[in-house]
């Protein structure tokens, strides 16, 4: 082999290896991170969700929500305090997130209360009494509470298991999962989170949204 060949051979040789390393290193460097994609919203409102306000609002509220979470109780009035200053604009869809022992009880007590159509006359009023039944796997002041804002018992024991009911928790909680609500509560104003968690955050956008709505 002349000289003029081996040093050719040797360059060929050379240039294939460094080729071979950057593919070696393209397949096996770390992705880049990526934002995750906002959830569906299918995902977010479903059929069997529960409503409270204007169906047709052009803002809605997602809040998937603890009837036992203190927090939850914190947020209640500044929620509402947003509906009823924009009546025509916005509305409320609850999801449930059951991370408290009697949590599930309590979320059954509601779907009770609105198969009697009294859905938000109880929420309120199981809200309110959280103090008294949050510590309490029976959610004995739960029950209490809800009667007292005209929930039928009888009709409520005999629909608590109910299958339509145990398949909206159940579909809740797949949803929550898959978005990866992690806390209580967490909201969703036309699809979008707050950038970080507060009260002001909510404010800001449900009028960001209610602003660009009008």
């Amino acid at each position: 082999m002349s000289k003029r060949l081996t040093v050719l051979v040797i360059a060929i040789v050379v240039l294939l290896g460094f080729a071979g390393a950057a593919i070696f290193y393209n397949s096996t460097k770390a992705p880049e991170p990526s934002t995750a994609a906002a959830p569906k919203s299918s995902s977010l409102v479903r059929f069997h969700s529960p409503v409270i306000g204007v169906a047709n609002a052009p803002v809605t509220i997602v809040e998937f929500f603890d009837p036992s979470c203190e927090a939850c109780r914190a947020f209640f009035p500044l929620v509402k305090k947003l509906m009823a200053d924009n009546p025509d604009d916005v509305r409320l869809v609850l999801r449930y997130v059951l991370f408290h022992d009697g949590s599930e009880t309590a979320a059954r007590i509601l779907e009770t209360a609105r198969k009697q159509d009294i859905y938000p006359q109880v929420l309120e009023a199981v809200m309110a009494a959280q103090p008294q039944w949050h510590d309490d796997p029976q959610v004995l002041q739960a029950w209490a509470a809800a009667e007292r804002a005209g929930l039928d018992l009888d009709k409520a024991h005999a629909e608590l298991m109910s299958a339509d009911i145990s398949a909206t928790l159940e579909k809740d909680a797949a949803d929550a999962k898959a978005i990866g609500i992690r806390q209580t509560p967490t909201f969703f104003v036309n699809g979008q989170p707050l950038e970080s968690f507060g009260a002001k955050q909510l404010i800001d956008l449900v009028n960001q949204q209610v602003t660009q709505a009008q």
